[in-house]
């Protein structure tokens, strides 16, 4: 079976005439903008027990805060058959991961991450996801208690991604990891 990489996941139907909305799990705008080959899975599908279908981007545009993308997929000319592909998972072969500059880093490759304090070396939990937002925010599931707190991703607090070793180095400000 071939790696996937989950590009996002179709949350609606846009209009009449079978376009979806999809919410972008990739950071990568030409993967919803560019025509060509992608692969879906429906709804509750697992990747690692059915391979995805492929099926044929015709055009893609964003809303206005690039938060959603209206894709027109091959096959799907009703708004009711746009409503079948709701909760879908659109992915793309993992091959096709572009390549990146000094200091970026795959969106994918960070969830999961420990993340360590710096100055004590001590783990304070776990990378469970990324808000791309006016600043990107490394989400942090702690290991004490049940809660996360959201990291500003940036160089003077997180000045360590280490994707060998699996492990994101913070130097948080007073009172970061305490907030509620």
């Amino acid at each position: 079976m071939e790696e996937w990489l989950t590009i996002g996941i179709v949350v609606g139907a846009q209009g009449l005439k079978g376009e979806v909305r999809v919410k972008p799990e990739s950071e990568f705008p030409e993967r919803f903008l560019e025509p060509g080959t992608r692969w879906i899975l429906p709804v509750g599908a697992q990747v690692s027990q059915t391979e995805p279908k492929p099926v044929e981007l015709l055009a893609g545009r964003a809303n206005g805060k690039g938060t959603v993308y209206i894709l027109r997929l091959a096959g799907t000319h009703t708004r009711m058959a746009a409503e079948g592909l709701q909760g879908a998972t659109l992915y793309v072969p993992a091959s096709d991961r572009p390549p990146l500059e000094e200091g970026e880093f795959h969106y994918l490759d960070l969830l999961g991450m420990t993340v360590v304090d710096q100055g004590t070396q001590e783990a304070v939990g776990i990378v469970v996801d990324l808000k791309t937002q006016a600043q990107d925010l490394l989400e942090v599931k702690l290991d004490q208690g049940d809660r996360t707190v959201l990291i500003p991703f940036v160089e003077a607090i997180v000045p360590v991604v280490d994707l060998d070793q699996r492990r994101v180095e913070i130097t948080p400000p007073p009172g970061l990891l305490d907030l509620p």
